[in-house]
């Protein structure tokens, strides 16, 4: 709050033309140190990190990029927003984005892998940064959902080529609304920065690599959004070893429940989303039934390729702008190439650690609902 007053109190409300060395400067520099990397840029939405990365790796029309089938929905519509064509791949049993699949599905035209970290569930990144460097093709993290991770030690977001983060109502750290793009690539940053404010050519570093300006879009970060952001980056530490704890809370709860065991992790000893595996599909819908706030992954919404009717329809605001116009071949998004997906999803329930319950509530509720399974 106090913050947000100081903003009001100066009056700027916005980053520039006045503004600068506000919160917004801050909150990136915080950015830069707690992720080690060179670049960082707030902006309003992750959706919109997720666009301004792709036009920076100057990614568009006739391109490919490869996206998890189980992602929120803006993962592929920020590829239909440069004009190149989301490639669906499966997730494995980490209930992320499979490394094998993403061998079957590079072709010629691809030019990126888009990796999510879902939940607080981390990539296999390891694999997946040898096949891109084999392959010659850009990483780019989506960390929307995993904000203040890390993979073996690294930030997530801070692997790929670039990497993003979202802040909105339910991600780690919120101002309502929200994004960052991190890179240490100059060349990705100056486009992305100037891709963000309209084509401005004036801001700091959009000169790097002497990049032709050009017309773009409105996405910058405004004061009060980064006063709040600020302000929780400095409690990120603290938020991340308490979900850790509550996970192990969970987890402890629900142990030697038959036939439920957690999903396999990517990095299990910094592990902090929790997942668990059941046999088949009805056991996981009757799991989730007796347990408190979890819920089975098939039912995530739109986190569901089959849900994203815009990418499966491929429709555009205005149809000269669509995507096939410029697209070499027509991609596969028939649900019987994701069975892999589909079946992962169906029998794994999430389980949800919400920090409205002290550690102890959270047990009693859990070892309750474990009871109740297993009578």
């Amino acid at each position: 709050m106090l913050a947000l007053c100081n903003v009001v109190s100066r009056r700027q409300l916005m980053r520039y033309r006045g503004g600068e060395n506000g919160y917004a400067d801050r909150f990136e520099a915080g950015l830069r140190d707690r992720c080690d990397v060179r670049h960082a840029l707030a902006v309003n939405s992750g959706t919109s990190a997720l666009i301004a990365a792709l036009v920076g790796l100057e990614i568009g029309p006739g391109d490919e990029v490869i996206v998890p089938a189980y992602t929120w929905m803006a993962t592929a519509v920020a590829a239909t927003a440069v004009g190149a064509t989301p490639v669906l791949c499966n997730v494995d049993a980490s209930l992320t984005i499979d490394p094998d699949d993403i061998e079957r599905r590079i072709t010629r035209n691809t030019r990126a892998i888009i990796p999510v970290h879902m939940n607080n569930l981390v990539c296999d990144m390891d694999r997946i940064m040898d096949i891109a460097r084999r392959r010659n093709v850009a990483v780019v993290e989506d960390a929307s959902q995993a904000v203040g991770l890390s993979y073996k030690g690294k930030a997530v977001g801070a692997i790929g080529d670039a990497g993003v983060f979202s802040f909105n109502q339910f991600k780690n750290i919120t101002a309502g609304e929200g994004g960052a793009l991190l890179t240490n690539n100059e060349k990705i940053y100056a486009r992305a920065l100037m891709y963000h404010d309209i084509g401005a050519s004036t801001r700091e570093g959009a000169n790097l690599h002497n990049q032709i300006v050009f017309a773009s879009m409105n996405m910058r970060v405004s004061e009060l959004t980064a006063a709040v952001l600020y302000t929780q980056l400095q409690r990120l530490d603290g938020i991340v070893r308490n979900l850790r704890a509550r996970r192990e809370t969970v987890l402890s709860a629900l142990k030697n429940i038959p036939g439920a065991e957690p999903a396999p992790h990517n990095d299990p000893e910094n592990a902090v989303g929790l997942a668990i595996r059941l046999p088949d599909a009805d056991a996981a819908a009757a799991f989730a039934g007796r347990m408190d706030r979890t819920s089975r992954a098939i039912d995530s919404g739109r986190h569901i390729f089959t849900t994203w009717k815009p990418i499966l329809d491929r429709t555009a605001a205005d149809p000269r702008l669509n995507p096939r116009n410029w697209a070499e071949r027509d991609v596969d998004y028939d649900v019987a190439a994701f069975q892999p997906t589909m079946a992962h999803l169906a029998r794994t329930c999430l389980m949800e650690t919400p920090f409205r319950l002290p550690h102890p509530m959270l047990r009693r509720k859990y070892r309750k609902a474990a009871q109740s399974w297993t009578a």
